[in-house]
């Protein structure tokens, strides 16, 4: 685990850069910033209600996807919040975020 929820600590393993796109009243937003919070995961959220241009640009980096969340780290498209999700339940979620971004 990379994050101590007790102290509230975040691991120094976390290196990779996270990134959101997300709906403010999204559950699926919600629960996938629940997650990456939970382990302690700083992630920088772009917010894109209503803004058109904003949910092109997300399109364009997710191979053309446009449902929220979409998520990436280290630049890597990993889908929405089912995907990450199962990227945790996998334990490759972890090794995802200890990696460098390049």
């Amino acid at each position: 685990m990379l994050f101590n929820f007790l102290t509230g600590q975040t691991s120094d393993q976390v290196r990779a850069i996270v990134e959101m796109y997300t709906w403010q009243t999204c559950p699926y937003c919600i629960r996938a910033k629940l997650l990456l919070r939970w382990k302690g995961v700083p992630f920088t959220e772009y917010k894109i209600d209503g803004d058109g241009a904003a949910r092109v640009k997300m399109a364009e980096r997710a191979d053309g996807r446009r449902t929220v969340p979409q998520i990436f780290i280290n630049g890597q498209g990993i889908g929405g919040c089912d995907d990450l999700y199962a990227l945790d339940r996998s334990g490759q979620l972890d090794q995802l975020l200890q990696a460098t971004a390049e």
